[in-house]
């Protein structure tokens, strides 16, 4: 896999701009992707954007990258429905020249590579008719039962003591563990494969060399199925009527899994945190499982666990909302931002307290062809709400071991949920003690 330039030069010096800037017309303006305001609240951050630019906000990647961030609910409908003008082809990107080898947002951004996440047009069409089937393949029923199982599985290890800090001991290794099984994994791998999806996540400096095993994970399932077929989503792949090489059975794989794994987490600690901290989901928490659907719902729209994805790139010179966009210039979704879009909400609300209740036209997936594939986002619906129910039922007096206002927010702007969530509840016996 090459990047697009045979060559990559030296990163800019901090106070060059890279080639981009200009042409962009960002300058001074340009609005950084960092910074505590988008892991406190968010919502003034976007208040303030749209006030200064409107639904597409010039915005300044780390190194200086510059990039445009659709925050308009029309806008963005707009650039996910129009997969020619706006396709999901990092290949385009304008700004390829600038960027150094070891620049920590690689691994998310993406580079050209034969993946259904980073083809574009027929060839992303040909991956999807492989991996849509393969996942629509794994039972609901089974997805319910491997949850439940791996649930009580993560709850045994902590019931006893009274207390679990619930993102590490729970909702970041339940999604893996349950996509590690549906993908063919003994689950022997889960853990180390949750290690690396959150270095990968985190674009911190070992985010390079987490890639690198996260694909030789998926590089020796590849091996192992094409030995051993199984009931799982990599055998259905590779029974595709279409032959595809190994690299790209992987790099799918790689992908299925990591655009499944922490947003799933992240619905499922958001999820609780709203239901500890607000009296309107408080019945949660007392066997009432219709308030857990709601909750995610509100998570969904008023705390995407994927508020910024990358992106798309502008196939020619366009305007968007009175912006000149360039040939090449990169395009952020900015799907929490366009939820909470005032020029839309007022026509989505139900009557619900938060405005939005039961409605699902929310931006939470992405829209369009390159959205997340709706058998994933019934993979994550079933193991989030499955989870969260498996925890409450074991665990029903859960509360915040610490204030509220301590809470701290995963620290990126691509990725909405908590660092950690402690709580406190009563000991109680693993599900395999029957003395």
């Amino acid at each position: 896999m090459t990047r697009p330039s045979s060559a990559v030069p030296a990163p800019p010096e901090p106070d060059a701009t890279p080639g981009g800037g200009c042409a962009m017309g960002h300058g001074p303006a340009a609005v950084p992707l960092s910074g505590p305001e988008f892991h406190t609240d968010p919502q003034v951050l976007y208040r303030t954007m749209r006030r200064d630019h409107g639904p597409v906000v010039p915005v300044e990647l780390p190194g200086g990258f510059p990039a445009w961030l659709v925050i308009g609910y029309r806008e963005l409908h707009q650039v996910t429905s129009d997969g020619q003008l706006f396709p999901r082809d990092v290949g385009l990107w304008n700004q390829w020249e600038h960027i150094p080898e070891d620049w920590p947002l690689l691994p998310m951004v993406g580079r050209p590579m034969p993946s259904i996440y980073f083809t574009a047009g027929a060839e992303h069409r040909r991956h999807a008719e492989m991996v849509g089937p393969a996942l629509e393949g794994a039972d609901p029923f089974e997805i319910r039962r491997h949850c439940e199982e791996l649930a009580d599985r993560l709850i045994d290890d902590v019931c006893t003591r009274g207390s679990a800090e619930l993102v590490a001991e729970f909702a970041e290794p339940l999604p893996v563990l349950v996509l590690a099984r549906l993908i063919g994994f003994p689950d022997a791998e889960g853990a180390d494969i949750t290690r690396v999806l959150k270095e990968l996540a985190d674009g911190g400096p070992g985010a390079q060399s987490a890639y690198a095993r996260f694909g030789e994970h998926m590089q020796r399932l590849v091996a192992a199925k094409r030995a051993v077929p199984g009931n799982d989503v990599t055998t259905r792949m590779m029974a595709h009527h279409e032959p595809f090489t190994d690299e790209e059975y992987a790099l799918d794989l790689m992908a299925v899994t990591a655009a499944g794994h922490l947003p799933t987490a992240d619905w499922i600690s958001n999820s609780l945190r709203l239901m500890l901290t607000d009296d309107q989901f408080a019945d949660s928490l007392f066997g009432g499982r219709h308030s857990i659907g709601e909750a995610m719902n509100e998570v969904l729209w008023e705390e995407s666990p994927t508020p910024i994805l990358a992106g798309r790139w502008a196939a020619r010179d366009t305007r968007l909302a009175g912006r000149d966009i360039k040939a090449g210039d990169m395009l952020l979704l900015g799907l929490g931002a366009a939820n909470s879009d005032p020029h839309v909400r007022q026509h989505l609300s139900t009557g619900h307290p938060s405005g939005q209740g039961g409605n699902s036209a929310h931006l939470a997936f992405s829209h369009g062809e390159y959205r997340c594939p709706f058998p994933a986002q019934e993979i994550a619906e079933i193991t989030a709400r499955t989870g969260i129910e498996v925890l409450l039922d074991r665990l029903p007096d859960l509360a915040l071991a610490v204030p509220e206002e301590t809470l701290v927010r995963r620290q990126s702007a691509f990725l909405r949920g908590m660092e950690s969530l402690p709580v406190l509840f009563t000991p109680v016996r693993t599900t395999g003690d029957v003395s």
